[in-house]
């Protein structure tokens, strides 16, 4: 079982690339589940056309256990995974990949990342790892803020490898910076070790060699440059992937290409963040010969 976590900024892509990646994969025949750790519960949405699946969180909200010891959930068998099936917590999509959504606390109650924590250890101890058996994991994690709860899948060492998704625009370089700084802190822990970054193309800016620069800096690579294709958000607006929309397409060429590397990379990069200053002259160097 091979687990791969995808961090970066809310909008930079990393849904659409967990979902095209997890349709590349089951296309080759693999085993995929895709475990969607943002609280807006539209993670996984491209693999099943965007039909109504239920929140973890707040299926458990519904029974009432939320606030529940786990090994009580789990030995009163409260949660099992017939239940999860039969509530649409559980749905298959594209090539029969699993999808799940974790959610999150109810608006302006409670705090996401624990809930992340809850949610993930609910799916160990019910067994759908062992159930289900896949090929590949893939977590789908918010990076805005990596507080504790966010920070688990590297933390706990759940991912063998964390890839970290940016443009070329600073926003989301500063908050990739400051996932490494994450991904430092918990690698010589027995957390998950950083895999690489993911460019994507977005925005004004497309510069893939202030990423290049970046990644050099901070001790890693640019595994993969995910380039502006107009495929990608036509399939998105129809809630599908590529692979599954446009099969003969540039882009789902693409990301069966980023998929292979995932497969393939065996990289376990420390990283060494930046501090702000030098990442603003980096930002500058580049920036300043556009003007």
């Amino acid at each position: 079982m091979r687990k791969i976590a995808i961090y970066g900024k809310g909008g930079i892509g990393k849904s659409t690339i967990s979902t095209n990646v997890a349709a590349a994969l089951a296309e080759k025949g693999l085993k995929v589940m895709l475990i969607g750790c943002d609280p807006k519960t539209d993670c996984t949405r491209n693999l099943h056309g965007g039909r109504q699946i239920r929140p973890l969180l707040e299926y458990m909200r519904d029974l009432g256990l939320a606030e529940m010891d786990i090994t009580e959930v789990v030995t009163g068998k409260q949660i099992t995974i017939e239940g999860l099936v039969e509530n649409n917590v559980i749905v298959r999509g594209y090539r029969d990949t699993i999808c799940i959504e974790i959610g999150g606390p109810e608006p302006g109650i409670g705090c996401a990342g624990r809930g992340i924590i809850l949610g993930i250890e609910i799916l160990q101890k019910v067994g759908v790892f062992d159930t289900y058996s896949p090929d590949v994991v893939i977590f789908d994690v918010p990076g805005d803020i990596v507080c504790g709860g966010l920070a688990m899948p590297l933390r706990r060492g759940f991912a063998d490898q964390v890839y970290v998704v940016t443009s070329s625009e600073y926003l989301p370089l500063h908050a990739a910076n400051n996932l490494l700084k994450a991904i430092r802190r918990f690698a010589s822990r027995g957390g998950s070790k950083l895999g690489g970054i993911i460019y994507n193309a977005r925005g004004h800016i497309d510069r893939p060699e202030i990423v290049e620069e970046f990644a050099r800096r901070v001790n890693t690579t640019v595994i993969y440059k995910i380039p502006k294709l107009p495929e990608i958000a036509e399939a998105e607006s129809r809630a599908r992937t590529v692979i599954e929309c446009a099969p003969s397409s540039k882009a789902a060429q693409v990301f069966r290409e980023l998929a292979d590397t995932l497969l393939t990379n065996d990289r376990a990069d420390i990283p060494r963040p930046l501090e702000i200053g030098e990442l603003q002259e980096l930002y500058v160097k580049y920036v300043g010969q556009l003007c």
